[in-house]
């Protein structure tokens, strides 16, 4: 619509420090645009704000740390029972074997569900 264009401008100077704070208030925005922004302040429109909640940063910088050290436990375990895949000609660790490869798909599948758990909150984190 011809009354959407916006044709008039509006020159505004700050200083360092000044347009500084301006970026950081644009940045704890939902804005992307800083010319967006300050129409909203000058035009007293709203402007959404982000909140960040320190304890959920505090979790999923834990969730990764878990997740990190899940895929390395989960690693050495693949490797344990793949050595063990090499002793099968021994009677005695065929069972064992059959035993714990059982043990090694559980323990995989709820590691692969931990990860993927964890993924898809820190995914919804980061949205937001």
């Amino acid at each position: 619509m011809e009354e959407d264009v916006r044709r008039k401008w509006v020159v505004v100077r700050f200083n360092e420090k000044e347009f500084e704070q301006l970026k950081r208030f644009q940045k704890s925005s939902t804005e992307r645009s800083r010319s967006n922004y300050i129409r909203k302040m000058v035009l007293h429109q709203p402007i959404t704000l982000r909140y960040r909640n320190d304890s959920a940063d505090q979790f999923v910088e834990e969730m990764i740390g878990l997740k990190r050290e899940l895929n390395a436990i989960g690693n050495n375990f693949n490797q344990a029972v793949h050595k063990l895949h090499t002793l099968d000609r021994i009677p005695e660790f065929r069972q064992w074997i059959n035993h714990y490869q059982t043990a090694h798909q559980q323990f995989m599948g709820k590691v692969d569900q931990i990860l993927e758990r964890s993924n898809q909150i820190y995914r919804l984190w980061l949205q937001e």
